[in-house]
Formats: C-alpha cells, sequence, structure tokens
C-alpha cells in the first residue's frame, strides 16, 4: 500500500483540507464525550498546553502515558482548553498497524489523523520508526503508548518497551519528554474495548551501530541506555498512578 499511505499524512496532501476536516470531527467527538457525555478532572494541563502552543522553535514534545482503552488517544485530548480541533497542534502517534491500517479507507482515515503504523514483533529499528524519528526531527508533538498493550488493570506501569526510549536517543535535538497518566478511561461512556497495542518486544535481528550526540553506540551500550531511560519514564509514570490514586 505504498509504505503504508505515508503521502496521505504530509501537510500538503490537498492542501491540508482532508487533514484538517478529519481534527475538526474527531476533536468535536474527543470533547463532547470528555466533557459532555462523562465528568473529565485534569490535572497540570497547562503544562501540556503551554507545550504544545509555546514551547522553544524547533524543539520536539514526546508525551507518554498508559493505554487504558482503543479509545485514549483521542479521548486524551478532549479535555477543556486544549486545542484539540487544531490540525497544525495536533500530536503524531504511534498507532497499531494491525487495527489502525487493516484496510485503504481505514488507513487514508488514521493517516490524515497523523498516525504512524507500528508492527507489533518488527522490533524498534523497523521502518516507519523513523518516520516517527523524522517527526521529533522536524520538532513536532510525538505521542506514544509504551507499555505496549492495553491494560485496565488497577496495576503498577508496566515496564515499558524501548521503542520510546530508542526515539528520545537517537532524535537530532533531545525532546522534551512529558510523561502522563490516566485513569478511568476503561468507564468512558462509549468504550469498554480491549486489546493489545503498539511497541512489541525487538526481534534478533541484530542492531545497527547508531550515533548519538557523537558518540557510536553498539547493540550493548543502547540495551543499557534505553533500558536505564525506560525505568526513569517509568517511575515517573507510577509516581503519577500513585499521586492520582491519593488525590
Amino acid at each position: 500500500m505504498g509504505r503504508k499511505m505515508e503521502w496521505a499524512g504530509k501537510e500538503k496532501h490537498m492542501r491540508g483540507i482532508p487533514r484538517k476536516l478529519v481534527f475538526l470531527a474527531v476533536g468535536a467527538f474527543a470533547k463532547a464525550v470528555a466533557t459532555l457525555l462523562n465528568t473529565t478532572s485534569v490535572h497540570n494541563a497547562d503544562t501540556l498546553i503551554r507545550l504544545v502552543r509555546s514551547r522553544p522553535p524547533g524543539i520536539p514534545l514526546l508525551t507518554v502515558s498508559n493505554h487504558m482503552s482503543t479509545l485514549d488517544d483521542p479521548l486524551l485530548w478532549g479535555f477543556k482548553g486544549f486545542p484539540s480541533l487544531d490540525a497544525n497542534l495536533a500530536r503524531w502517534v504511534l498507532s497499531a498497524e494491525d487495527i489502525c491500517f487493516k484496510n485503504y479507507a481505514l488507513t487514508y482515515f488514521f493517516r490524515l489523523g497523523k498516525c504512524i503504523p507500528i508492527t507489533r514483533g518488527a522490533g524498534i529499528y523497523q521502518e516507519h520508526m523513523n518516520e516517527a524519528l523524522q517527526c521529533l526531527n522536524n520538532g513536532a508533538w510525538l505521542h506514544t503508548f509504551p507499555e505496549g498493550k492495553v491494560s485496565q488493570e488497577d496495576a503498577p506501569i508496566r515496564r515499558l518497551k524501548w521503542g520510546t526510549a530508542s526515539l528520545i536517543v537517537r532524535a537530532h535535538v533531545t525532546p522534551i519528554v512529558l510523561p502522563m497518566v490516566h485513569s478511568a478511561f476503561e468507564e468512558v461512556a462509549i468504550s469498554k474495548s480491549r486489546g493489545d497495542h503498539l511497541f512489541s518486544s525487538t526481534t534478533s535481528r541484530g542492531w545497527p551501530v547508531i550515533s548519538s550526540h557523537g558518540l557510536d553506540l553498539d547493540e550493548a551500550a543502547q540495551r543499557c541506555l534505553y533500558s536505564t531511560i525506560s525505568q526513569q519514564i517509568q517511575t515517573v509514570m507510577e509516581e503519577l498512578r500513585s499521586l492520582a490514586k491519593s488525590s
């Protein structure tokens, strides 16, 4: 399907009109669900809004969160005050290929929605991870669900997959990393869905040597670095989860 219709995700595709229409429709849907059909409480929303609207030019933003339902995205961005109708400010997001890109129509729709297909089991150096990396190199906002699957249990944050950490290391400019945690999405009025999502385990094909900030990193160095970064993000997410439960 032509690299999963990467052309449809380009900003200039049909002068951006289809993309704008998708974000108007999906953004309105998210706001209706989050603010009209459900009660939503957001802490430190100003931080996210400020980083989305006015971070320094050329500085990428990488948000990471837990994953509770297949509608986490777009519902995460439906809260009051967030510019969810603006296609230019919207996030890019890593999405499961076998769920969101099953046919031509879905592929086109999700591409317009700034979604990047990820193949489960293909490892952290699969083809479309380079597309995600390019988003960061362009100073854009990328969102990931690094737990690797939907989890609706009231349990600690799972060990994070290394794909997100690899993007942080390989980005030309180190992104601003903003961990987020949400709860009760499995109780949203319109959705009680389950399913696996996003990053899977790394395959054994062998890792390329990469260059990061002047250093050449072999597979052993990458594994150590990705594990450390992932653990740090997981720790912050678990702290946020604990704070949310106690508030």
